[in-house]
């Protein structure tokens, strides 16, 4: 079974958990529905992570 981890910045209940699968992906499922999740490979994992950092994500 996958332990699924909320963000300390997570308030109000409308936030996204993460848990490390068994492979070494990583799966990322709504607070408001925990039945269905989206997985990614450790790869893609990283290759979100790094965006993020990058800024690539950010508001233009």
């Amino acid at each position: 079974m996958t332990e699924f981890r909320v963000s300390s910045f997570c308030s109000c209940g409308d936030c996204v958990e993460v848990g490390r699968l068994p492979g070494g992906g990583f799966a990322v499922r709504d607070t408001k529905d925990r039945a269905t999740a989206l997985e990614f490979t450790a790869a893609e994992w990283a290759a979100f992570v790094a965006g993020v950092k990058n800024g690539e994500f950010d508001p233009a």
